[in-house]
């Protein structure tokens, strides 16, 4: 009786830190469970602050290179069509008179085409692809260098915030070639599969030494932006031979 006494002690003991030991695991998880939610609610409120920080960064950037091209456009375009009026308009010959209406009719069309830049709504209304050939006739029709694109796979279409990124680091890519590299071409190649949407930008400029410069805030603001959308950008580049980025972006941020 005693034994049996004694076995059923233990068993009971044995049971009761079993319990003991359930209820302890049990509450160590839904702690560990609670502490992982705040973490990662944390972690998405970064990321979300991030992305917005990058959005209005982005915003910022493009508006002041608009309002420096509607600047230009004014100064070289808009002036000198102004003057060329003003001088049919005061002749005393009907086919001048009727030229300058003309150019005043241009004048108008191109005026309000440059007002419509000064806010973002035209992101909204273009490609992305319309973008990028967009800018390569601007490199054209400046006679910087010959300009390539290249699309393959199917059109995708971006969110408003993740175009505007794309536009930015795009212009950069661009502006960079322009200020450093000499180039002869440029080409960009829109390539989307099912899983990724990659842009690759590529000069054949002088290149530069990719370990001498990988730090640099040009650098930093490029891979910065890619990481807001959970994107990649990779830099391949070699003094004399050129410059290629690759930006790749997955199809589900996109």
């Amino acid at each position: 009786m005693e034994n049996n006494g004694s076995d059923l002690f233990v068993i009971i003991l044995l049971g009761f830190f079993l319990m003991l030991f359930m209820v302890s695991f049990i509450i160590i998880m839904v702690i560990y469970h609670r502490q992982r939610q705040i973490q990662n609610k944390q972690r998405l409120k970064s990321i979300q602050t991030e992305f917005e920080k990058t959005i209005l960064n982005a915003e910022k950037e493009i508006r002041e290179d608009t309002l420096t091209h509607v600047g230009r456009e004014l100064h070289d375009n808009i002036g000198q069509l102004l003057s060329l009026a003003k001088m049919n308009l005061s002749s005393s010959k009907p086919e001048k008179v009727s030229e300058g209406k003309s150019m005043i009719n241009q004048i108008i069309r191109e005026v309000r085409a440059l007002s419509k830049t000064l806010n973002l709504d035209w992101v909204d209304s273009i490609t992305l692809e319309e973008f990028i050939q967009r800018e390569l006739a601007k490199l054209e029709s400046a006679e910087f260098c010959k300009t390539n694109f290249v699309k393959q796979g199917d059109s995708i279409q971006l969110d408003k915030n993740t175009k505007l990124i794309l536009i930015r680091i795009i212009q950069e890519c661009l502006n960079n070639a322009i200020k450093h590299a000499e180039p002869k071409t440029v080409s960009i190649s829109v390539v989307k599969n099912e899983a990724y949407l990659s842009i690759y930008v590529k000069d054949d400029g002088k290149g530069f030494n990719i370990n001498a410069n990988s730090n640099g805030s040009g650098m930093s603001n490029l891979k910065n932006r890619m990481n807001a959308m959970r994107g990649e950008i990779k830099i391949r580049s070699e003094e004399g031979k050129g410059t290629e980025i690759e930006l790749s972006l997955p199809i589900s941020n996109a």
